[in-house]
């Protein structure tokens, strides 16, 4: 269900990760964040269709397909924001 080895969430940062973007600032810390905030909505994503394809509840099967428009949009605006 998109997790890596060590058992977390796909798109999740490391302790590295986050101290790197603790210790950046302006306008590198947003490029960081909006990168891992990507990363991290991917993740959402590839766990909602899990749920989609497979879920039982269509409560939780159409929670996931919102989560997954929601998510998505969010990503098309992150990476219009990284844009030069």
């Amino acid at each position: 269900m998109g997790h890596d080895s060590g058992g977390t969430m796909s798109g999740m940062m490391d302790e590295e990760q986050m101290s790197d973007l603790m210790a950046a600032s302006g306008g590198d810390w947003d490029q960081m964040f909006l990168e891992m905030m990507t990363e991290h909505h991917e993740g959402a994503i590839e766990m909602a269709e899990v749920e989609v394809d497979q879920g039982e509840n269509p409560d939780a099967v159409a929670l996931a397909e919102k989560i997954i428009s929601d998510q998505q949009a969010e990503i098309t605006q992150m990476q219009q924001l990284l844009k030069p």
